[in-house]
């Protein structure tokens, strides 16, 4: 028996097993994956009304998920300017995710790049490099048709990117790629239903939803087979690149110049934020099912653990 990680094994067989059971076999994933991408994939372009005229009186965002939900700053704002902050806080998550679809797609070429180019695999990775890049064009759309300005990350964050985007594991790719992916994607799931929030809002996220199951699964079994498989030094930097990711999230999540671009105090509104006993339960809410996924893969051990702690993202 090959020597693996506590919990974690590679039986004389080959066959990969970790503290979630048995890992499925890399190419049947990718053919069911491949499977549904051709039966629910969706153009944007032609599946959503971009000339409907917005709804008046409606949310941009689930006001519960607006940061300054419930603070004191929030009580003392209209309602149009609580509908307002979150047409900005909309715009904000879209270039969020605008930035991080671009960091995946470079991942993800960069993971199949030694691969063999005609397994199910990588015609799976290039179909999620294909979504991904409607995805990006998409949000793109969608800040432009509400109004509101791009949100950029900061510089020093645009820079970290770029050196984890030429550094980092593949173990922690994929890491990465989950933190990016299931915050948003819970949130999401709570707006495409929600008939407060614009019909161009709940659409877009209803296809996000939609397609980034599929980006989620093959993300998860990947980083399970990687962590069985990576060298020790590997998983133990993936872990902590992956906290570092996790805090560099939690700080970029809302650009705090939406404050600014609704007429708030920005370090008042900052400072409410930070200290939202109902902000903190929506982000440790919207990460729960990706951190008890990462501790039971040995993800969240020693430093990346304290970092995920210091992110507010682990309880």
């Amino acid at each position: 028996m090959t020597s693996a990680p506590a919990a974690m094994t590679v039986t004389d067989t080959g066959v990969l097993r970790d503290a979630l059971g048995l890992l499925k076999d890399r190419e049947q994933v990718a053919e069911r994956l491949l499977d549904s991408s051709a039966r629910h994939s969706f153009d944007p372009d032609t599946e959503l009304d971009w000339d409907a005229p917005l709804e008046e009186g409606k949310w941009f965002w689930p006001p519960e998920l607006v940061s300054l939900y419930g603070t004191p700053l929030w009580k003392k704002m209209s309602l149009e300017q609580q509908q307002d902050l979150s047409r900005h806080e909309a715009a904000s998550l879209a270039s969020l995710g605008i930035w991080f679809e671009i960091i995946l797609m470079q991942l993800l070429v960069r993971h199949i790049y030694d691969k063999p180019v005609t397994s199910a695999h990588v015609r799976y990775a290039l179909t999620e490099i294909a979504d991904e890049c409607r995805h990006s064009k998409m949000f793109a759309r969608m800040i432009e048709r509400g109004g509101a300005p791009t949100y950029p990350v900061s510089r020093l964050n645009h820079s970290l990117a770029r050196i984890l985007k030429t550094v980092s594991t593949t173990p922690g790719s994929f890491a990465c790629t989950l933190l990016g992916e299931e915050i948003l994607d819970w949130m999401q799931r709570l707006t495409f239903p929600d008939e407060r929030v614009q019909s161009i809002v709940r659409g877009v996220t209803r296809i996000h939803v939609v397609e980034e199951a599929r980006h989620v699964r093959y993300a998860r079994e990947e980083l399970r087979r990687q962590m069985v498989t990576a060298p020790r030094w590997e998983r133990e930097l993936t872990r902590v690149s992956c906290g570092e990711a996790a805090r560099v999230f939690s700080v970029a999540f809302v650009n705090p110049q939406v404050y600014t671009n609704v007429g708030l105090d920005r370090r008042e509104a900052v400072a409410q934020v930070r200290a939202s006993g109902h902000r903190r339960e929506v982000m440790q809410s919207g990460a729960r099912r990706l951190t008890d996924f990462l501790d039971e893969i040995g993800v969240l051990r020693g430093l990346g653990r304290r970092l995920w702690r210091s992110s507010g993202l682990l309880a």
